[in-house]
């Protein structure tokens, strides 16, 4: 089944930052929402993890489902090693391995998050979501943090998720390995 938004609206403080918004999500595959900072990707996709609800319109599809999120900003535990915050959602060996697929080294999983770098945080953030196996995957800047070939070495493990589920993604700008996907673009 697929996932669709009607008419979505939006306003902060009285100011718009989502004005009719529509759109069909596949129910497997990526949907890529593209467009400047500031445009309402990111309340966009809180709203379809049900973080916050629209003004006006509809959303479908999206109620009782099991939504794994990655944040721009990691949301790690900051008391927890990354091992041990990935290993929130699954066992310590599927954390392991999730970590080490997204090239987080042995000695880097036992860091605090304050000790690792901004795109080690972002990795354990995706290893988390991965980990949390949600229905449907929501991607917010997934690879800010992450130079070009890390980027293109992580992201046929989230097309393999694209397989069985939605995976929306968020970025600022077109991702070449993704030119076939589905997509929208927002402040236009």
């Amino acid at each position: 089944m697929n996932l669709r938004l009607e008419n979505i609206t939006k306003s902060y403080n009285g100011k718009p930052v989502l004005s009719a918004v529509s759109c069909e999500i596949p129910a497997r595959g990526v949907f890529l929402l593209c467009g400047p900072s500031g445009c309402g990707k990111t309340t966009l996709l809180r709203l379809m993890a049900g973080l916050e609800a629209p003004d006006s319109g509809s959303l479908h599809g999206f109620g009782g489902k099991k939504i794994a999120m990655v944040f721009q900003e990691p949301r790690l535990l900051p008391q927890c090693s990354a091992l041990k915050n990935v290993a929130m959602v699954c066992d310590e060996p599927t954390a392991a391995r999730l970590l080490s697929r997204l090239e987080i080294d042995e000695e880097a999983k036992q860091k605090l998050p304050a000790e690792l770098s901004g795109g080690q945080k972002q990795r354990v953030s995706i290893a988390r979501a991965l980990a949390f196996d949600g229905e449907i995957l929501l991607l917010d800047e997934p690879f800010s943090g992450l130079d070009a070939p890390l980027r293109s070495r992580i992201l046929p493990l989230l097309l393999k998720q694209a397989e069985t589920r939605p995976v929306v993604l968020v970025s600022h700008e077109e991702i070449p390995e993704l030119a076939g996907a589905k997509s929208m673009e927002l402040g236009q």
